[in-house]
């Protein structure tokens, strides 16, 4: 447990920069959601314009944005409060991204999707120059995130190769057969609960709380919408891994979710050689991970050290919630690896 008063003194602490980002590869998207969105950027304590530091992207999980990393709780720190603690402890000065990749069904995966808008193209070829000329940062990057976040961070090292250096990947969705077929039955009974697919999304919004079922559905939805979408199918565009009627269940489009998930792309030579250039990788998740993810965390360890692909891999004592202390590692070395 952090302590309840953990913020450093105001000479000790960085700064959080808000701007203004107008986006142009999210234009068209297919949920009409904001194009122009605040770029969150933290900078170490003392930090002056013109100071070359290297930036770390830190992507949330499903269901947040980079906003919801500075919330301070009785249990939790800051993503701010955090580095802080780092620095003061002798971690190299680092910049910090924290982007908005929010959709109307909840989160974006981190992909380019006909389905939810260019995500992964936003995150790499808009908001790390945007941040460079703002900032007049190194050029030497890494990324990181838990969930959602550290699937994205794999996936963008793996389909955007070159534009980081370092990657830290915290019990991310892998082994998709595990961490998202039990959900299906929930989503089932989350859609009917709200009266089918037709006015699920704006009846979703409308809600004051969500149960269990109702948010299995969205998950479920947005999971849809990044690896099997379709612009032509409605009212969600994409095609679903089970009919919400009858419950029957789509392998075929379920093969097509496969193609995404990190086992099966560092099958492919050119990603998995993108990962063989990193300087640094780390792969992290809990030995009682609700969603089953450390079964796939130890496949990709497995696979990584067949194709003799350097990385560290380390399975902890705990669940998929509440591990934000783990970054507490990787936000460590990960600046001492972009900081030589």
């Amino acid at each position: 447990m952090p302590s309840p008063f953990p913020n450093l003194p105001p000479e000790q602490r960085g700064t959080v920069h808000s701007r203004r980002h107008q986006s142009d590869v999210l234009a068209d998207n297919p949920w009409g959601d904001p194009t122009a969105r605040d770029v969150l950027c933290y900078t170490p304590p003392g930090w002056q314009r013109g100071e070359q530091l290297p930036v770390i992207t830190c992507l949330i999980g499903f269901s947040g944005t980079g906003e919801k990393l500075l919330a301070r709780s009785m249990t939790g720190i800051s993503i701010a409060t955090r580095i802080d603690r780092l620095i003061s402890d002798g971690c190299p000065p680092f910049i910090a991204l924290l982007p908005d990749c929010m959709t109307s069904l909840g989160g974006s995966q981190y992909v380019d999707s006909e389905g939810l808008g260019n995500y992964a193209s936003y995150v790499c070829d808009e908001l790390q120059p945007f941040v460079a000329e703002t900032l007049q940062t190194s050029g030497r990057r890494g990324v990181l995130g838990p969930s959602s976040g550290g699937f994205g961070a794999l996936h963008l090292a793996m389909n955007h190769p070159d534009t980081f250096q370092a990657v830290a990947c915290h019990a991310g969705d892998m082994g998709f057969e595990l961490c998202y077929l039990g959900d299906l039955p929930k989503a089932l009974r989350g859609v009917a609960t709200l009266g089918g697919l037709d006015t699920f999304v704006p009846k979703f919004w409308a809600l004051e709380q969500a149960s269990g079922t109702v948010c299995a559905a969205i998950n479920i939805l947005c999971m849809a919408c990044a690896y099997s979408p379709d612009a032509l199918a409605k009212p969600i565009p994409a095609r679903l891994p089970i009919n919400f009627d009858t419950g029957e269940v789509d392998l075929r489009v379920f093969e097509r979710w496969l193609a995404f998930d990190p086992l099966h792309q560092v099958k492919e030579p050119a990603k998995l050689e993108a990962l063989r250039k990193l300087e640094w990788l780390y792969i992290d998740c809990g030995n009682r991970d609700e969603y089953n993810l450390q079964y796939g965390a130890r496949r990709m360890s497995t696979a990584l050290k067949l194709a003799n692909v350097a990385h560290v891999y380390e399975e902890f004592s705990g669940g998929h919630g509440g591990t934000r202390y783990r970054w507490d590692t990787s936000l460590l070395a990960m600046a001492k690896k972009l900081s030589r």
